[in-house]
């Protein structure tokens, strides 16, 4: 059973399994948002690494930023959106991914990033986590966001992902620079 739970230190050994995979595919290491972001005015920025995470006290700092980002007067840099981060954790309640729900759309989540960003780690796809997460992510976007319909999008080549987001409702309105546009009522 695929559930998604709040960002917690007993997943350490999972996540970090998973951030393997995602470095041996070639993928992004991390689909639930950048390990590092520079300071800039008002805002000290962090940096994550792979072997950092392996410390206990540095992962659960990192689960700190993840939690935290949800709230709307969390440090952040400009122009970016409060964010629910949530974990995909499968019915051995172990990592299989992550889910990100910003709370509002700036220009780029409109063009390409949508409300909701999914990951799946390699191991774990093909067995229905994005759709499920996808699902579970909707009744807390109306909710505990309040938004009435999200915007989801995935690559053109992702046709996993496509029938993921076609499955939970979703209405394809374009395509733009390779990226498909969808939205979804929650």
């Amino acid at each position: 059973m695929t559930r998604l739970v709040i960002p917690n230190v007993r997943y350490q050994a999972s996540y970090l399994a998973a951030s393997d995979e995602f470095a041996a595919s070639g993928e992004q290491r991390d689909g639930d948002g950048d390990l590092s972001q520079p300071p800039e005015p008002g805002y000290v920025g962090y940096t994550f690494t792979r072997a950092g995470l392996q410390d206990p006290a540095e992962f659960a700092r990192f689960v700190a930023q993840r939690v935290q980002a949800r709230d709307e007067d969390a440090p952040r840099r400009a122009a970016w959106t409060a964010c629910h981060f949530f974990w995909i954790v499968d019915d051995e309640d172990e990592y299989v991914g992550s889910l990100a729900l910003r709370h509002e759309l700036t220009d780029f989540l409109l063009r390409e990033g949508g409300h909701i960003g999914y990951s799946v780690r390699p191991s774990a796809r093909r067995r229905g986590h994005a759709r499920e997460a996808l699902r579970l992510a909707l009744p807390v976007a109306r909710d505990e966001v309040g938004l009435d319909q999200v915007l989801v999008t995935c690559l053109e080549s992702n046709e996993a992902s496509r029938r993921a987001i076609e499955a939970n409702g979703g209405v394809y309105e374009d395509s733009r620079n390779g990226t498909r546009r969808y939205w979804i009522a929650t």
